[in-house]
């Protein structure tokens, strides 16, 4: 049927000339249409229309694919666009034309012809086309489609034979022509690109349908050769669906056939709109404590669900969970509620939520009926104030029931309703949505002695401008300021009076808020959201003469006075003047006030926090152009809290010259797993991860039996999905368990039934113990054949009265960890057990080591396509030689990602997501085809693209304001070049993609080309083995070899060191009489100096501390007389004595005059060349000193070390006996290394094979450690630290909390035990240091020291006189 001339208008057009009447479709012979007439199409009309304000339309079938919904509305179908014309279908369908698009014949918009019949091409020629005025503030063209329908596509053309077109437009929709709402796409009020010519059509498949009776299209750019011109046409669907208006008191009650209904599966849809804030849409209750409830709250959608209770709380079944906002719109909002058993899918405008209820139950136990619009009256006070929902709700389903249509055929109890309607009543408000560069002028009473305005606003920014007006004799200004309303008044009429108030809070929040104010003599007066009772007053003498003209939203003038602030960004409505709304109507018909870019009827304000796109539990924060992501105390960073800032695992910590301590780790990266902490222990050779539980050691079972088993839980410092993120790329797990036992039987073995079993992963019990596998009910001794009674396999079996225990390692790693144990035999009298269950220890990570080698340059891998639609994030390592090189990509229609090695110095990350290619590129200083590792990171989200290489060097590209965020790839994904790229040569390891590692490994034993693994590790990480330790390669990895060193750990960087009692010396032999055989350890220990050898040049370095002297530290002599002492003399100095012969006394360096006995560390370094000697001491600058030139300059024939004190025989400087060798030195020493000789170290690691001997007690400790030189990094710069980590996040933290003691305590109690053990220490040096002097006046010290100044003074003024002759030939020295 024709549409009336009525049906379409526009704001205004250009001359009659212009009117759309003029275009003909002037028919040049085509045939003239007929549809199949099996088919009866509702929208089949080809007749030619004169429109009023010259619009023509033409409305044909257009193929539509129909398919049910999952929930179909009554009357109505859903009409999906078909890519492919041939699958297509026909059914009630429109195209509907504007202004004769098909001229000329070959930009004609056809309907896909039918898959078994084609409509002939109608062509046709004319002229035609809308154009609005010049002056036209707010150009729009509107099109009343006659009733809701679902229209799915739109398309535009210019003017014809003219410059006239349109290059961007807004479509907007309502069903009342009142009440507009732009549509969204992306999150964004979308803007459509239009034409770039007269004749090309331009279409535009709508991402969703809209469901509208009126459309309207606002220009928004247009042809700079000419000006605005428009031809459309529409596609869609017919569409109908019952409509009930809830007026806030009915009820509409749906009665189960059954008084009680036990539902395990709910299926429930509806649409609804309203303009109210609060209001229940649904709600089903039970005797038993059951219900389910849908309600508005805060104009946010809220569902409550509780499938069961107990009464002793111990099970707690409600569930709560809130989707959307600004629901109170008066725009239809769909609603979507699937439920099986626990699980369900919770659906808000094609957003959906997954969850599953709390508690254990599975059905939904409701009694009666489901009540629709409010809570049923039940004579009982049980809905909490609820109020009941007012608005409109359609096409309601429950379980298949149409309720509306049961409520139209009075099949339901509406009798609550006073005159029930199926036609949705209208808003009657009129909003008015402003930007930055908006205003509203308003006429107002002029000269008058009052000011009274009102209106209400919504915005999300926390300051704007909402009111403005010059007075006779000031201003008065009303803005938002940090969420507050406040007004400034200022009046000069006769003395300058100033009135400022304010009211409110948190105002920004997106809700309508109400504001009334009035000013008159000396009184003004502030009310927010209509709070009397709050409402701000102040009688301040003013006097008020009014100018007539206020400006809402914005003032741009700039004569003054001006407000404080210029303009302000979101909607008002109910705008009153002087004590009247002010009609807007007028205003839109240019009748009323001023107005400028400002969008009339409709409130464009856009949640850009719903959906929340911070992700891990950032918060958002919006303004009304963008929102923010508060990733602080999450563990994540970015702009959408995306990136953890933790590594993965205790190995990424190792390769990055991390040190063994307790870290924050994050398995799966951007994935749903939280970081948690666990404790790293960097080994020589393996990285071990540490996960602790709550049970403490030696927990005593008693009364159990096996009928009533006393169950033991383990809670670990991590939940379940983390441990096994662990133990599932672990290379190795295991954990201790412990079963002590008096007359307690363990697995009753060797054919019983266990009385004790364990649960590990997947809740699957386990029926063997430690030391043995599974599948094998034995203990430890049962495997090794030595249980105490050889009849058992375990000690505990066989039932004694004396105290047994069986102990082991579960090895098994997919049934790592424990988390209970079952105890079943502590029941009879004197039977006891005590359990222990130590923590989960993990080592390696195969997904950090995951590599593949790309051999050929044609080489690649594939894996399934990359989801990455709104938020993605890549990672890995690469090394090449090769100087570019794709390293992955994945294509879509037109979208695509990308990620290559662009020229040896640049990665380049590229993609497309719809608004054209988008190119990172970052820069290295260096060039990375430097054949070592490198590490790449690419994210993109809704926000922002970051690019970085190394940690390093990064670039960052936001994302556009407005387009297109939604990646859409279909593609595999390839790994190396696929399609003649340029392939990429080289290694790719540990790859992954929101937070998932591939397995290149696997998929590479399969690709030519392309090989598992990758070696040459040491390239990239050897600098991390520090002082003199060599890097070892390993399949996975590397490793430091220290045996050379006088350091141990990890990277050769923990130093290894004694402290001395009094006597205590090391001996280390260079010429052995008889040199045991070495070990491949100790090999390199005296490979280093050759025997025999005659030096020229040696490196010495120690550290030391002790608050005692004087003392011999370091002594090496030689079979002639030749040696090099370092001692600390009686007033504390340092002094090195050289003897290599050629002198008639040794040659002395006294290092510094400070007393370096003062209890703290001090690091020595001392080389020498020749005759040259450098000495350095603690941080401060190198010294260099020469040997006289009569001296030698070989060191000839070196014989022994000695630290400590010198216990020889042979020719000694008496010098050294009699002043520094007695008692001996007592403190510290560490990291004392001669010539690649470690000494200390030979002597204290037993498993070394070297030439080395200890006399008295020598006991390791790195307390003669020097302090570090360098600072350590700051919390800044070092986040994977624990006391870095910036906050203690509560991460599981209360699994860990055994009977009110945590491992809080633990650390106080370590803190307290080194405290003491400091202070006993102290108070040993006191001791020793009071011992010392008091047997010193007994032994070797020089007579006269009584009445020297100082011990040095004492010795020299009596050297010529010993005591003593010393004969070396014949004595030891040694006390």
């Amino acid at each position: 049927m024709p549409l009336s001339q009525n049906a379409f208008s526009s704001s205004s057009m250009f001359s009659s000339s212009y009117a759309p009447v003029y275009a003909k479709l002037n028919k040049r012979g085509g045939k003239n249409f007929s549809p199949d007439p099996t088919i009866r199409p509702k929208w089949a009309l080809r007749k030619q229309l004169a429109i009023d304000r010259g619009v023509f339309v033409r409305l044909v079938p257009a193929a539509c694919l129909w398919a049910p919904a999952l929930l179909p509305f009554q009357g109505s179908r859903t009409c999906h666009r078909s890519r492919s014309a041939t699958s297509a279908t026909t059914g009630d369908v429109f195209a509907l034309h504007i202004a004769a698009l098909p001229v000329p014949s070959h930009a004609l918009l056809h309907a896909p012809p039918h898959p078994r019949r084609t409509a002939e091409r109608m062509s046709g020629s004319g002229a035609g086309g809308w154009s609005p005025l010049d002056s036209d503030h707010y150009p729009w063209l509107q099109v009343d489609l006659g009733s809701r329908k679902q229209v799915s596509a739109i398309a535009t053309q210019g003017r014809y034979s003219s410059s006239d077109w349109t290059t961007r437009y807004r479509l907007l929709y309502s069903d009342t022509g009142r009440n507009w709402k732009p549509y969204h796409q992306d999150g964004n009020i979308w803007a459509f690109s239009g034409n770039s010519n007269t004749e090309s059509v331009v279409r535009h498949d709508l991402q969703h349908s809209i469901v509208a009776r009126y459309l309207r299209i606002v220009p928004l750019d247009w042809s700079r050769e000419g000006r605005i011109g428009l031809r459309i046409e529409i596609y869609g669907c017919s569409y109908w669906a019952d409509v009930i208006n809830f007026d806030g008191q009915g009820v509409i009650s749906y009665r189960f056939k059954m008084k009680k209904m036990k539902i395990l599966k709910d299926v429930i849809a509806l649409k609804f709109k309203t303009s109210e804030s609060e209001g229940v849409i649904l709600h089903g209750e039970g005797q038993q404590g059951d219900y389910i409830t849908l309600e508005l709250k805060k104009a946010k959608l809220v569902m409550q669900i509780n499938l069961g209770s107990n009464q002793y709380g111990s099970i707690l079944g409600h569930t709560s969970v809130t989707s959307g906002s600004l629901l109170d719109d008066h725009h239809w909002h769909s609603v979507v509620i699937e439920r099986y058993r626990r699980n369900v899918n919770f659906t808000l405008d094609r957003h959906t939520q997954h969850f599953r209820t709390n508690g254990e139950f599975d059905h939904l136990d409701l009694d009666y009926e489901l009540s629709f619009g409010g809570m049923p009256y039940s004579g009982k006070p049980s809905s909490g104030g609820r109020k009941n929902f007012k608005g409109c709700m359609e096409s309601i389903n429950y379980n298949g029931d149409n309720i509306t249509d049961l409520a139209r055929r009075k099949k339901l109890d509406t009798s609550s309703f006073r005159n029930l309607s199926f036609a949705c009543m209208e808003s009657h408000t009129f909003p008015v949505f402003f930007n930055a560069t908006s205003y509203l002028q308003l006429p107002g009473r002029s000269s008058h002695d009052v000011v009274s305005v009102g209106f209400q606003f919504r915005t999300w920014n926390p300051n704007g401008l909402l009111l403005f007006s010059r007075l006779a004799d000031g201003m008065v200004e009303v803005a938002l300021n940090e969420g507050k309303v406040s007004v400034h008044i200022n009046a000069t009429q006769k003395k300058n009076t100033r009135i400022d108030i304010s009211s409110g809070s948190g105002l920004n929040d997106g809700q309508w808020h109400d504001v009334r104010f009035l000013a008159k003599v000396n009184f003004s007066m502030l009310t927010i959201d209509g709070d009397d009772a709050s409402a701000v007053r102040t009688n301040t003498p003013i006097q008020i003469l009014t100018g007539g003209a206020y400006y809402f939203g914005g003032y741009f003038l700039r004569s003054s006075p001006v407000p404080t602030q210029r303009s302000f960004q979101g909607c008002m409505q109910l705008i009153h003047v002087d004590g009247q709304l002010a009609d807007l109507h007028a205003v839109e018909q240019d009748r009323l006030g001023a107005f400028e870019n400002i969008s009339l009827d409709m409130c464009a304000i856009i949640d850009r926090c719903m959906p929340n796109h911070c992700e891990h539990g950032g918060r958002c924060a919006q303004t009304w152009d963008s929102f923010s992501c508060a990733c602080d105390r999450t563990g994540y960073a970015g702009a959408t809290c995306h990136t953890s800032v933790y590594e993965q695992s205790c190995e990424a910590y190792k390769h990055l010259g991390k040190m063994s301590d307790t870290y924050w780790i994050d398995p799966d990266g951007s994935g749903p797993l939280g970081p948690f902490k666990v404790n790293c222990n960097m080994t020589e050779d393996k990285v071990w991860t540490t996960v602790m539980n709550n049970l403490p050691p030696q927990t005593s079972v008693t009364g159990s039996s096996r009928e009533k088993r006393t169950v033991l839980q383990l809670n670990y410092s991590a939940s379940m999905e983390q441990v096994s993120a662990i133990t599932s790329s672990a290379e190795h797990c295991e954990q201790r368990v412990a079963y002590a036992c008096r007359m307690s039987r363990l697995l009753n073995t060797p054919e019983g039934t266990p009385y004790t079993w364990w649960v590990g992963k997947g809740s699957e019990k386990h029926f063997y113990w430690g030391g043995s596998g599974p599948g094998i009910q034995k203990c430890a001794c049962g495997i090794d054949r030595n249980c105490t009674d050889p009849k058992y396999y375990c000690n505990c079996d066989a039932d004694q009265k004396q105290w047994r225990e069986d102990s082991g390692l579960l090895l098994y790693k997919d049934h790592l960890p424990v988390n209970q144990v079952a105890v079943g035999d502590t029941n009879r009298p004197g039977s006891e057990a005590k359990l222990t269950v130590g923590p989960l220890r993990c080592q390696g990570d195969s997904n950090y080591w995951n590599a593949a080698s790309f051999t050929i340059p044609s080489s690649y891998l594939h894996f399934s396509t990359f989801q990455g639609e709104t938020s993605a994030d890549i990672s890995f390592y690469f090394k090449t030689s090769a100087p570019y090189g794709v390293f992955l990509e994945n294509l879509g229609n037109t979208d695509f990602i990308r990620l290559e090695l662009k020229s040896p110095t640049v990665v380049c990350f590229s993609f497309d997501v719809g608004n054209g290619p988008v190119e990172l590129n970052v820069q290295s200083p260096t060039p990375l085809n430097d054949d070592q590792w490198h590490r790449v990171s690419a994210e993109r989200n809704v926000k922002e693209a970051a690019l970085q290489l190394d940690q390093q060097y990064k670039e960052v590209r936001p994302a556009p304001a407005q387009g297109h965020t939604r990646l859409e790839l279909y593609s595999q994904l390839y790994v190396g070049a696929a399609g003649g790229q340029r392939g990429f040569l080289g290694c790719i390891r540990s790859l992954k993609m929101n937070g998932v590692t591939l397995d290149l490994e696997e998929r590479a034993k399969v690709t030519p080309g392309v090989k598992p693994g990758c070696s040459g590790h040491c390239t990239s990480y050897g600098m991390y083995c520090q002082n003199g330790g060599k890097c070892v390669e390993k399949y996975n990895g590397y490793s430091c070899d220290c045996t050379s060193t006088a350091y141990d750990g990890a990277f050769c960087t923990k130093d290894v060191g004694g402290f001395f009692e009094m006597g205590t010396l090391v001996r280390y032999n260079f010429m052995p009489e008889a040199a045991p055989a070495a070990t491949k350890e100790g090999k390199g220990l005296s490979q280093n100096v050759a025997l025999e050898a005659n030096l020229t040049q040696e490196d010495l370095a120690f550290s030391f501390s002790t608050s005692s002297m004087p003392g011999i530290l370091v002594y090496i002599n030689s079979k002639t007389q030749d040696y090099l002492a370092v001692v600390l003399r009686h007033n504390g100095t340092l002094q090195i004595r050289y003897d290599l012969g050629g002198l008639r006394e040794p040659f002395t360096i006294d290092a510094d005059q400070r007393n370096l006995a003062n209890g703290q560390p001090h690091n020595v370094n001392i080389s020498r060349f020749h005759r040259s000697i450098r000495l350095q001491l603690d941080h401060y600058p190198p010294v260099t000193y020469t040997l006289p030139d009569a001296s030698d300059t070989q060191f000839n024939l070196i014989k022994t070390l000695f630290l400590g004190k010198v216990f020889e025989t042979g020719q000694i400087d008496p010098v050294l006996i009699e002043k520094y060798n007695t008692p001996g030195f007592v403190g510290c020493l560490s990291r004392v290394q001669f010539n690649g000789i470690a000494p200390l170290k030979a002597a204290l690691r037993s498993r070394i094979a070297a030439p080395v001997s200890v006399k008295g007690k020598l006991v390791e400790s790195n307390c003669g450690a020097s302090p570090l030189t360098i600072p350590p990094m700051s919390a800044a710069t070092d986040p994977w630290h624990l006391d870095s980590a910036g906050a203690d996040f509560p991460f599981n933290e209360e699994r860990v909390i055994p009977d009110g003691v945590n491992r809080n305590s633990a650390i106080i109690g370590g803190v307290i035990a080194v405290v003491i053990f400091t202070i006993l220490c102290t108070l040993v040096f006191l001791i020793r240091y009071m011992f010392r002097h008091k047997g010193t006046y007994h032994t070797n010290e020089a007579k006269g020291a009584e009445s020297g100044d100082n011990a040095d003074a004492a010795i020299i003024g009596t050297e010529p006189n010993f005591t003593e002759t010393i004969d070396e030939s014949k004595k030891e020295w040694f006390i």
